[in-house]
Order: structure tokens, then sequence, then C-alpha cells
């Protein structure tokens, strides 16, 4: 507005007045309008009421702002808009939700402004330069509202996050003790359905957090996670210490798992973050043994050199569980491989074309096509490796398969150093030492 523009500010308190005489139908219509158009915000009276508050509060708000030419410097969010930010965050309703409705509700909220600007001013100069300043100092208060109330609803949910989660652990423990629990009584207390199928899943951050930063990450990629997978309810969320946390997927009557979308879901959702899962898995036994699982991939993950981003147990189960002996698997791969085990380029590219062989049967014309190779090339290799390993590829093509799979997926910390011939339990000197979630013994 330029400055002096007395008219158009005299201008907009007179249509402030007349939309302030019909403020409560203009906050039924915003409040309904916001009910129609964002799902997640519908609920029980409790939330309904706090949302028709806080949509009234703003608009009195902004509508004496108009009236009165109220400097906006010092503005601050209305009681019940706080309040509903927080009980949003408590019931797990995404931040996104509360976002989209003070964009929604602004809209609407101008609607019925702009409305009675044009039936009380025909002059288009002043009805234009009244509009400009109706936008900027509406645009300015949603601005500074919505700063406010995202900041309450992070501080709560990452508070509410960690009450809620210290409340259910010990439950969790319970029941992955082994304890007979009553399913029915369980579900009351973690919020969650046990007779059904499960996916379970750990999940941390390698870089150091602080706060609940860490959980709260966590626990929204959770929450994505479920949500790209059609999970049949809330997901099951128990933190285990600033950066690592357990869950457990609903997928009710379903027996399946789209691990494609998994993977990109995990790639597209958080930055550094490992993900572990284990098979989908049913009932209070399943609970069990798809957390298991997961538990057996994520020791997988952090022996293993590749750096996968997520590690599913059904692809990986034979390899899962011999990393609960780390050097028992070394010296095994060694045996089988003998010096094709070794750690450089030229005995990773042998052992790549000799998988891919095994994987098509034996077939030299299906491995040259898979590596894009001509097929003396493949031969040449497939010969090199068997006199590197001082074996035929035909004798016990399982137990070798196995190995190069091992070879594959934990890289370094198994494979023979280039250029030594250091024992198999000294390898890699730290490597086959336990370590926590964040790569620190």
């Amino acid at each position: 507005m330029p400055v002096g523009d007395a008219e158009a500010t005299e201008r907009l308190a007179v249509v402030a007045s007349a939309v302030g005489a019909n403020a409560p139908e203009v906050s039924r219509d915003v409040w309904e309008h916001l009910l129609a158009e964002i799902p997640q915000l519908r609920g029980d009276e409790a939330i309904l009421g706090l949302l028709r508050a806080s949509v009234s509060e703003n608009v009195v708000t902004l509508l004496h702002i108009f009236e009165h030419d109220i400097f906006l410097a010092d503005a601050e969010a209305p009681v019940a808009a706080v309040e509903y930010a927080r009980r949003l965050a408590q019931r797990n309703i995404p931040i996104s939700a509360l976002v989209r409705a003070y964009r929604i509700g602004h809209l609407r909220f101008l609607q019925w402004c702009l409305d009675e600007l044009h039936r009380r001013c025909a002059d288009e100069s002043v009805s234009a330069r009244t509009t400009r300043r109706m936008l900027a100092v509406s645009f300015d208060y949603i601005d500074r509202v919505t700063e406010q109330v995202i900041e309450v609803y992070q501080l709560e949910r990452d508070r509410w996050l960690l009450g809620q989660t210290a409340a259910r652990t010990g439950r969790v423990r319970e029941i992955l003790d082994g304890d007979p629990a009553v399913p029915d009584r369980t579900d009351s207390v973690l919020g969650y359905r046990l007779r059904q199928h499960h996916v379970g899943l750990v999940l941390w951050l390698p870089e150091r957090c602080h706060g609940g930063a860490a959980l709260a990450r966590l626990d929204r990629l959770t929450g994505k996670i479920a949500a790209e997978l059609n999970c049949a309810g809330e997901p099951l969320f128990v933190a285990r210490d600033e950066a690592l946390a357990w869950a457990w997927l609903p997928f009710g009557t379903r027996g399946e798992i789209a691990w494609p979308a998994l993977a990109d879901t995990v790639e597209g959702g958080d930055p550094t973050a490992r993900v572990c899962a284990g098979e989908v898995e049913s009932g209070i036994d399943g609970f069990r043994r798809t957390h298991r699982q997961a538990l057996r991939a994520q020791e997988l993950a952090l022996a293993a050199a590749t750096g996968l981003r997520v590690t599913a147990y059904p692809e990986f189960a034979p390899i899962a569980l011999m990393c609960q002996d780390i050097d028992s698997t070394r010296a095994w791969v060694w045996n089988v491989l003998g010096d094709l085990a070794t750690d450089d380029e030229h005995s990773a590219r042998l052992r790549e074309t000799l998988q891919i062989f095994l994987a098509t049967g034996g077939s030299y014309t299906a491995t040259a096509g898979h590596q894009i190779l001509h097929k003396n090339t493949v031969q040449y290799r497939i010969r090199k490796a068997e006199e590197t390993m001082g074996r035929s590829v035909h004798e016990r093509p399982t137990e070798l398969g196995m190995a190069l799979l091992a070879c594959r997926c934990l890289g370094s910390p198994i494979l023979r150093p280039a250029g030594g011939d250091v024992a198999p339990t000294q390898a890699r000197g730290d490597q086959g030492k336990r370590t926590g979630p964040t790569g620190r013994p």
C-alpha cells in the first residue's frame, strides 16, 4: 500500500466491520470448508470443537486487525489455535494437514472479505488498493501464526512421542520376552492390534542428533512408509534410544508387502535413515518373529560394507543368519572361494560374472547378455575364476552361490585383504566386534 493511503485503510475497516457482523456465519463456513477439503481434520467432538474455536478466534482477530489497523509485529496465535496444534500432534495427524488448513481457510476467509468489498466499493482504483492492503496484512498475519503453531506442533509431537513410547516400551518388551498376553488387553495398552499380519522394522540414524530430533524423524519416516504401503492402521513405534527405534506395520489380513515401494519411500523420505525389515508374519507369535528377523537384518546391515539404506530379511535371510558369527562366516567363505575372496577389483569382477553364471543355470550366452559382454569374455572369466578358486564351478554349486552372495552382501568385512594372507579370525581388525546402530562399539 502506498504510504499515507488512508482511503484504502478506511475502506478495509468498513469491510471488516461489515464482515464482522456475520463473524459466526463466516467462521462456520470456513470450518465446514476445512472439514470437506481436509479429511485428516475430521474426528470426535473434542477435536472438532477445538478446530471450530481456532477458526473463530483467527477470523475475529484478523477482522480486528483490519478494522483497527493494528500493528502486526507482536501478533500471537490465538489460544485455541495453539491448543489445536498441540492436539493434532498428540493424535499423530500430519503437520501438512495443519498447514493446509491455514492456506485453505485463509482463502475462504478472503472470499468473504472480497465479496463485501465489491458490494461496497465501485471505484476500481480504491478497490484495487484496498485489496492489496487486505492481502498484504492477511498474508503477514497467516505467516506469523503458522510459524508459531508449527513450532508448537513440533515441540508437542517430540514430547508426546517420548512419553507415549516410554509407556509402550515396557509392554512391548513383555510381549517380545514371551509373556502370554491377552491380545485385547495388549491392544488397548499399545493402541495396536496383534491379531493381524505385521512387518517388523528397525530404524536408526547413523549421525548423532540432539534431543528428540532423531526420534521425530524416524517416527515421521515410519508414518510415510505405512501410508505408502497402504497399511491397515497406524504403525506401532517404540523408541530404543535417541537414534534407534523399533516399529511394526499393520497389514490386517494381507500377507504380502510391496518391497520396492518400501525401499523407494526410505530413499526419498529421509536423507540418512537406515531401515531393516522382517517378513510378513501373523498374530502374537508373528509379532515376535518379524521383529527377530528385522534384528537379524540389522546385524547384516551393520556388518556389511555395501551401505544399503534398506535391508529386507526375506532377500538376505541366509546371510543375515551368518552374521551372528562373522568370524566363522569369513573362514567358511575363504575356504569355499579360496583366493577369489580377495578384496580387489579383479576378483570382484570375476565374482560378479560367476554369480550371474550360476543364477542363469550355467549359461554363457545368458551371462554375456546380462553383463553386455562377449560370450568369449564370459568363458575367460569363468575359467579364471576356477583357476583362482582351485575348483570347478560345477562342484557344490549351491555352496558356491551362497559364498558369492555373502561376498556381495557383506563386502570387505569377510574378504581377504588384497596383498596379504591374514588369518580369517584376524582379518579386518575390529570388523568382528559388535557395534551399535550408529557404528560405535
